[in-house]
């Protein structure tokens, strides 16, 4: 296993479309979202861990999860979960972890990737990591694995390629916004635009110059840090640092600006889990197209549904078509698919009549 290769997973986000099961104190990448014993974040450091060394793997997540996060992980130590002490975008959780990484190895090259995504060909995702990471380590480039379009898909940004390019990598043109439909017909009629999956591989020196040149009031917020990053005097530096950090992704820091920016379209499935509408799709459905975790279904005049138990339970339904049901402890959700979008407005509107007891 090769000692230079690192890998970040970003896994601070709360998931409130999946509300209930989702919540600030335990979301979603903390769950065992598809009911395979594993949860979505130990899947995620299962598909890495294989070809980066379990000692490279960081945890970028919140600091209420840091206990979760360990209890998770137990290959992990503590210095190896970076916390934000405030929410502050992609960028500076990443610039922080790159310079975390470059001092202790220089030679280092990173893959960045969300904690919650789900990839079934291992393989191919690893056989696409080495390939991106070869041509990292040859060229100061920043690249990223774009997904094929399957539909004209509303809720991804898209990365448009070089057209005339034959090598499976290609220079990035430009990134562009989540579409409205039409426009997301008009980039899969042309062929050369991918969906942004949020992976992104480099070398640490690639990654560090980038924000150097594009971000340098950022930079040097963190670069101050360096003599204290991987010591006992970190922690106090990112608690009085941190917050004062521009709240910006890395796509609209570094990406959408940098003029070395190379992708490979990926040659996995990928499914980015981000509501429950998703999760139906990626289930295997029964021949009415009802998806189901943990329940035993006994459904009637039942079709379309997403149905999602926190326990082994018997469920019974008829007469209800194209719903997300889920049940969990102190909560029960019966809600409309086609209005699955409004979850995360549901989930505040609950936190402010009730509290944050549900939520």
């Amino acid at each position: 296993m090769n000692t230079n290769y690192y890998a970040v997973i970003m896994a601070g986000g709360i998931g409130s479309r999946f509300w209930p099961v989702s919540t600030q104190e335990f979301p979603k990448q903390f769950h065992d979202m598809l009911g395979t014993g594993q949860t979505l974040l130990q899947k995620t450091f299962s598909r890495l861990n294989a070809i980066v060394p379990a000692e490279n793997i960081y945890i970028l997540t919140n600091d209420r999860y840091l206990d979760l996060t360990l209890s998770q992980l137990p290959e992990i130590t503590t210095k190896q979960v970076v916390l934000e002490p405030a929410m502050r975008n992609t960028a500076p959780c990443i610039l922080m972890s790159a310079l975390k990484i470059q001092k202790e190895n220089p030679d280092a090259l990173m893959l960045v990737a969300p904690s919650d995504h789900w990839i079934e060909d291992e393989a191919a995702f690893i056989e696409d990591v080495q390939t991106c990471f070869k041509a990292c380590e040859e060229d100061n480039i920043l690249m990223t694995l774009g997904i094929q379009p399957t539909f004209p898909n509303t809720g991804y940004g898209y990365i448009e390629s070089d057209k005339s390019s034959d090598n499976s990598i290609k220079k990035v043109k430009q990134f562009r916004e989540k579409p409205d439909y039409e426009t997301a017909r008009q980039f899969i009629a042309e062929g050369n635009f991918l969906w942004n999956a949020g992976i992104f591989l480099w070398s640490v020196e690639s990654i560090t110059a980038a924000f150097q040149k594009e971000t340098p009031t950022m930079y040097t917020l963190f670069a101050d840090g360096s003599p204290f990053y991987n010591t006992d005097n970190e922690k106090e530096f990112v608690a009085t640092h941190y917050e004062k950090a521009e709240n910006i992704s890395i796509d609209y820091a570094i990406m959408e600006k940098s003029d070395n920016v190379l992708v490979k379209q990926a040659s996995f499935d990928w499914n980015d889990l981000g509501t429950w509408g998703a999760l139906h799709d990626k289930m295997t459905t029964d021949a009415s197209q009802n998806a189901v975790v943990r329940a035993t279904p006994h459904l009637k005049d039942a079709m379309g549904n997403m149905i999602y138990t926190a326990s082994e339970k018997l469920v019974v339904i008829e007469g209800i078509s194209d719903y997300i049901i889920v049940d969990k402890e102190n909560v029960l959700l019966i809600y409309p698919k086609e209005k699955e979008q409004n979850i995360k407005n549901l989930s505040k509107e609950i936190s402010d009549t009730f509290g944050n007891e549900y939520t």
